[in-house]
């Protein structure tokens, strides 16, 4: 008998695949050249002998994160994004409405950070990011990002999947949703403006719980082989590849297991224009703009950016169109 492989309709097929090393994230690559006993060849060739004040701030606090590379999600159709790119183009509304957040990020505490997990659980538990990292193995996944703002990139986040989580605390038979709460200080998040102040702090997200368990929900404690830097969601966030960037909480601190649907802060603040689910869909325009297709950030600007087709649920409808068959 013949073994046919067919990849999934996110992945390159394996004839047109870039090799892993032309694509994945440059610390990467540079571990496994010092490894290889490159180390003092190839420096100097990619440029990388020093770093600017500017970029050493944008990650300032970071550490290395160990790591292993889950063979399913390690190739997309495109490169990953820049590193220098991922953590400079960012929302993190509770710092402000613009893209260029990184700076007043900085001022998150994020030392001794916890989070509590409760509700309907038969383990209710208070985890640090410790206890997280040692508890549930690091692994690294590669996933496309796509916001409902329709630009998109590449990402190599570390974590976990959200399943092992789900595992430890046990959920109860009444469980049928989960709320997710970020950090909120308003001396610390004061959001966009004044007029903030009447918004829906702090900032929640929700699921299902079988949207949870399943296998693309994932954790990031990380990216690009370091801790995740706080403009990123810094210490933990969520990361749900099929669903609009809006929908992965950053730093979170609570998370509640209910029967209940919850409320959220886009879909309370905005029902008309953010869902509950919000699945990428591009054939469900945003009510100002199309989302049939979505621009990859890169360097220079955005009128320059590709250009490319939206797929349904971000191409990852072989692990969640089920979800959504009703």
């Amino acid at each position: 008998m013949v073994l046919i492989r067919i990849p999934k309709s996110w992945q390159l097929p394996e004839r047109l695949a870039t090799p892993e090393s032309a694509f994945v994230n440059r610390r990467r690559f540079l571990r496994n050249a010092i490894a290889a006993g490159l180390g003092t060849t190839i420096l100097p060739v990619l440029g990388c002998q020093d770093q600017s004040n500017a970029e050493s701030s944008v990650t300032s606090g970071t550490v290395p994160l160990e790591s292993t590379l889950n063979p399913a999600f390690s190739e997309v159709d495109r490169p990953v994004t820049d590193e220098s790119l991922a953590t400079k183009y960012n929302n993190f509304y509770e710092f402000g409405g613009t893209k260029s957040i990184w700076e007043k990020a900085q001022a998150l505490p994020t030392d001794n950070w916890k989070v509590e997990v409760s509700g309907l659980v038969k383990n209710p538990r208070t985890y640090d990011i410790d206890d997280l990292q040692k508890k549930f193995p690091i692994e690294e996944r590669i996933y496309r990002f796509r916001c409902v703002e329709a630009w998109a990139m590449t990402v190599p986040w570390l974590g976990f999947p959200m399943r092992k989580l789900i595992e430890d605390v046990e959920p109860t038979s009444a469980a049928k949703f989960v709320s997710f709460t970020s950090f909120y200080d308003p001396k610390i998040t004061p959001g966009p403006g004044l007029w903030a102040a009447n918004y829906p702090w702090p900032y929640t997200e929700g699921l299902r719980l079988e949207e949870m368990a399943n296998e693309l929900a994932f954790f990031a404690l990380g990216i690009y082989d370091r801790t995740l830097p706080k403009q990123n969601g810094a210490p933990i966030r969520m990361v749900l590849p099929w669903k609009y960037g809006f929908k992965g909480g950053k730093s979170i601190v609570k998370i509640e297991f209910l029967e209940k649907q919850p409320a959220t802060f886009w879909n309370t603040l905005a029902p008309n224009e953010y869902g509950f689910e919000a699945n990428v869909n591009p054939n469900k325009p945003h009510p100002r703009w199309s989302q049939a297709r979505e621009r990859i950030v890169a360097d220079g600007p955005s009128f320059n950016w590709e250009v490319r087709p939206t797929l349904p649920y971000n191409g990852y409808g072989e692990y969640v169109a089920e979800l959504y068959s009703s």
